[in-house]
């Protein structure tokens, strides 16, 4: 029967944990490096775009809104027919 050695990691637990946090420092200068290049290609809208999108979306909003509304109140009313028609 042959006896296998396992490997204990020799290193103490604090130069462990240094590691990591030296690790994960580095890690994160460069997820933040990575991020300002990308965020340098960005083309970002302008004032004109920003406007006239915004405006859209609030008529869009106020269009579902009156409709669904209007759908709803039809829907009330046809369900209170029905109730009264079974005489519930």
């Amino acid at each position: 029967m042959a006896t296998q050695a396992v490997k204990v990691n020799e290193e103490k637990p604090s130069s462990q944990l240094a590691q990591r946090v030296t690790g994960s420092l580095q890690g994160t200068r460069e997820f933040l490096q990575e991020t300002r290049v990308e965020m340098k290609k960005v083309t970002w809208p302008t004032r004109n775009d920003v406007v006239s999108t915004t405006g859209v979306v609030i008529a869009t909003v106020f269009f579902f809104g009156v409709f669904l509304w209007l759908v709803d109140l039809g829907v009330q009313h046809g369900v209170q027919y029905v109730f009264k028609m079974f005489g519930l």
